[in-house]
């Protein structure tokens, strides 16, 4: 865990206690941040996703920290290697979401900052389930390229203002994103990016994916007028 003293702004690794597990990480909190954004990266993949890490960065030059934390440990990240299970288990990664959250807030540098979640497939399901579940600490939520339909009965119970970001061309994924938006009670808006397949690989879909999450989750941090 990073000591007080450590110069803000600067990437660094973290040791993420959630629950019984610690989970490795990546945090980022720029000077004058105005809130910080936890990611759940999605099937088989981690803390070092090419996509992920490019999001952060455009986060962290809008004033945004970033988290970038493994959902699974080291001996599960190489058994799900094998079996390809546990990037389903969304009751167990949606633990490790809240479990990240709650480190959070009692982390000493990040405790006072309003907390986001950004999800990508699985993860994404994860990430709902965990704002359903702690609905006073999640301001925003955003999905890319994400499985909601996988939160089931979280849907409806989830309080954070929502924003679901697809590619145009990833027309199932699509329709699974607009089902959930039909059944979700909280704000919530499903932002198309044309040209996008799922992975957001054609040039500058990624780029408008991560401006579009960053416009999001500042509008929501930002303070209420007086």
């Amino acid at each position: 865990m990073p000591t007080h003293d450590q110069r803000r702004g600067a990437r660094r690794e973290v040791a993420v206690h959630a629950g019984d597990v610690v989970l490795d990480g990546f945090l980022d909190v720029p000077a004058g941040a105005i809130g910080l954004v936890l990611f759940a990266h999605g099937s088989g993949s981690s803390r070092h996703s090419t996509r992920n890490q490019y999001v952060a960065s455009v986060l962290n030059q809008a004033k945004l920290g970033t988290l970038l934390f493994d959902l699974l440990t080291r001996e599960e990240g190489e058994l799900d290697a094998m079996t390809r299970h546990l990037r389903f288990d969304i009751d167990l990664l949606a633990r490790r979401v809240i479990g990240a959250i709650d480190w959070c807030a009692a982390f000493a540098e990040t405790r006072d900052l309003p907390l986001g979640l950004f999800g990508a497939s699985t993860g994404a399901a994860a990430a709902l389930v965990a704002a359903a579940n702690r609905p006073s600490r999640i301001a925003a939520v955003v999905s890319r390229g994400g499985r909601p339909d996988l939160a089931h009965d979280a849907l409806p119970q989830v309080q954070s203002q929502t924003l679901l970001i697809v590619g145009s061309r990833d027309q199932q994924v699509l329709a699974m994103n607009q089902g959930a938006e039909r059944r979700m009670v909280a704000p919530v808006r499903v932002e198309i990016i044309e040209g996008a397949t799922h992975l957001f690989e054609e040039p500058g879909t990624l780029e408008r994916a991560a401006s579009q999450a960053a416009a999001f989750f500042r509008g929501c941090f930002a303070p209420a007028p007086a």
